[in-house]
């Protein structure tokens, strides 16, 4: 009886170690809380969880990090400055267009972080998009993280290669962080995402198709008011909200699309 005693302290102590949450990083609390960020950004932070997602898929001040399509610079604000003294951040941005002009994000994006540059560090560039995969040396990158930006990549036809990029970029051993509006799995997954919505489980068979194990999954970012089938997809809610003054209470009360967060990683051999 004593041993099968001490059997179950054990136990139950392990189990509750597993399931103790990480620590933040003061460190990067402090950046979450710069009041130099962009206003419109922090009030977002409640729906977004920053500290807590990027503990979730195990970021460090020194590690070296790839974030895919920063869109307007929401992450660019805090993961910069928190990777500058240590750190290496480089940012992934969509292709210009045939024209040679950079799309409306990437200009908005340069514009915001350009006045910051100084607390912002050495940021790199690289290219992500259609005949564009080379987004970092191969087998040089910590982490790679993704936020709501795998439907376009289906959307555009290229999901599988921007995956097979992330796994050739990342270290082995090295871990890609996933964020997407998760569809609902009562309905078949449509190739194209045009909806802007992506099932969780077809998301993560992507994921293992280029290679990647599966780590876990967080529900931070879970909304379950969202129904997913708005008129005009996800983007029908904030911070989109397509549809203007229509409904705009209501969509406004719903909240940001219910989201899911993945964490995967590249196997060491």
């Amino acid at each position: 009886m004593h041993l099968i005693s001490l059997f179950v302290m054990a136990l139950a102590a392990a189990t509750s170690m597993a399931a103790a949450p990480t620590a933040v990083d003061p460190a990067l609390t402090a950046a979450i809380a710069s009041n130099q960020r962009t206003a419109t950004f922090v009030a977002r932070d409640a729906a977004r969880h920053p500290a807590e997602e990027l503990t979730f898929v195990g970021v460090k001040s020194d590690a070296n990090v790839v974030e895919l399509w920063p869109g307007g610079g929401y992450w660019t604000e805090i993961l910069a400055p928190y990777l500058a003294a240590h750190g290496h951040y480089t940012a992934a941005l969509p292709p210009t267009k045939d024209s040679g002009e950079e799309s409306t994000t990437v200009a908005q994006w340069r514009a915001r972080i350009a006045p910051q540059a100084a607390r912002f560090g050495t940021i790199h560039e690289t290219t992500l998009g259609a005949g564009h995969f080379d987004i970092a040396p191969p087998a040089s990158a910590d982490l790679i993280l993704t936020f709501r930006n795998l439907h376009n990549w289906m959307d555009g036809g290229y999901a599988a290669e921007a995956l097979a990029a992330c796994f050739r970029a990342l270290k082995p051993g090295g871990v890609l962080g996933v964020e997407d509006h998760r569809g609902r799995n009562d309905q078949p997954q449509d190739p194209l995402a045009k909806s802007g919505y992506v099932r969780q489980d077809y998301a993560i068979n992507l994921a293992k198709q280029a290679g990647f194990e599966f780590v876990g999954s967080s529900e931070m970012d879970a909304n379950p008011k969202d129904t997913k089938d708005w008129p005009k997809g996800v983007w029908t809610l904030p911070p989109t909200l397509t549809l203007g003054e229509k409904d705009r209470a209501k969509y406004v009360a719903i909240g940001e699309a219910d989201n899911f967060v993945l964490k995967f990683r590249k196997p060491k051999h």
